[in-house]
């Protein structure tokens, strides 16, 4: 089962409360205060784990304790510290407090394996009467109680890693092409809505080139308002750096392609326009059913004049495949190298200001 957004409360341990005792030994009449410690609270750890791809199993056991510190003991003996918890999610996680009004505050993005945030932290252990001794007070009978662990309720949202989104309305073919390039194996039929979670597959060109790619479910009109799950599937194409529009130009669908390529982009500009402003590649898929040649021409034309690469493909027969998917992997060389280009540019200039001596 895919899960990719669950709440979830997590709570610290309370710090153990300080120990009230005093020497008691033979010959001693006046043994002072010997009180130990409280141990502090084990804290709650968010951690990136690179063996999950989902958050299923937070989606039937919704509350996470952190264990508590033991109280102090007497012969200045500190109670033991609550061990830490940590809850591994997979890469790509955000993790998200939730506000008494509602709002939501991002605490932490987990992008790479072994990443981790603290979310909650442990209570204090409280003093034992040793602690209190003074001068003027040689047997305190005062001791302080642990602090209490902090408790939050949390929201976590799966954001997909992929290098490359397949995008395009239900039916498309993406599960289709997805299963031919790569070694996922979605499940695949002929009506809409077939794909109802995203799935990943690796695409080999060869020895030194790999890409990961998404099939995202089916877009409608109206999903940057969450129509058809629409923010649910969105929103895995955020991290990804290349899309690729699939459009049915069979003519089984009854569509029309440029209205489906249009629509499909217009949702992408109106959910987060930097996700419209990726790099994009044009693909007229089932050619091998083409009744019309001229659905497959129109399409073509509007996308040369939007300056987005265009390319015919039958994700059945796997004709003209290869050059999508070579397009496809320059197109993330040429986005990987402008993003490093731009990073070295924000980078603030530490150099040493000039000698005038």
């Amino acid at each position: 089962m895919f899960v990719d957004e669950v709440d979830i409360q997590v709570a610290a341990g309370d710090g153990g409360r300080g120990c009230l005792s005093f020497r008691r030994e033979k010959f001693v009449p006046r043994g002072g205060p010997n009180g130990g410690d409280g141990g502090h609270g084990g804290s709650v750890y968010v951690v990136a784990s690179p063996h999950l791809n989902t958050l299923v199993n937070f989606r039937f056991h919704p509350e996470f304790n952190a264990e508590r510190g033991r109280h102090g003991e007497g012969s200045n003996r500190t109670g033991r510290n609550g061990h830490d918890l940590e809850l591994d999610v997979p890469p790509g996680t955000q993790i998200f407090e939730r506000q008494p009004d509602g709002a939501l505050v991002l605490l932490g993005d987990l992008i790479e394996a072994g990443q981790r945030v603290l979310v909650a932290r442990g209570g204090k252990g409280g003093w034992g009467n040793a602690r209190f001794a003074t001068s003027t007070n040689r047997a305190p009978r005062r001791t302080s109680p642990g602090e209490p662990g902090e408790v939050k309720a949390l929201r976590l949202q799966l954001k997909l890693l992929a290098d490359v989104g397949l995008v395009g309305f239900p039916n498309a073919g993406k599960s289709t092409l997805i299963a031919r390039i790569s070694a996922a194996r979605p499940r695949i039929a002929d009506y809409p809505f077939t794909t109802l979670t995203p799935n990943l597959g690796v695409v080999r060109l060869d020895e030194d080139r790999s890409f990961v790619v998404a099939d995202v479910p089916g877009l409608i009109e109206g999903a940057h308002r969450g129509q058809g799950l629409g923010h649910q599937f969105l929103r895995h194409l955020e991290r990804t750096k290349v899309l690729i529009h699939l459009v049915d130009v069979s003519g089984f669908s009854g569509r029309d392609p440029v209205a489906d390529f249009d629509t499909v982009r217009r949702e992408l500009e109106l959910f987060r326009p930097d996700l419209a402003a990726k790099p994009q590649l044009a693909v007229a898929n089932k050619i091998d059913a083409l009744d019309d040649p001229d659905r497959a021409a129109r399409l073509e034309a509007r996308a040369r004049e939007l300056h987005v690469p265009f390319f015919r493909i039958s994700g059945v027969t796997g004709a003209g495949v290869d050059a999508l998917l070579e397009a496809a992997w320059h197109a993330l060389v040429a986005e990987r190298a402008r993003e490093r280009h731009d990073l070295t540019l924000a980078e603030p200039d530490t150099a040493p200001f000039p000698s005038h001596e």
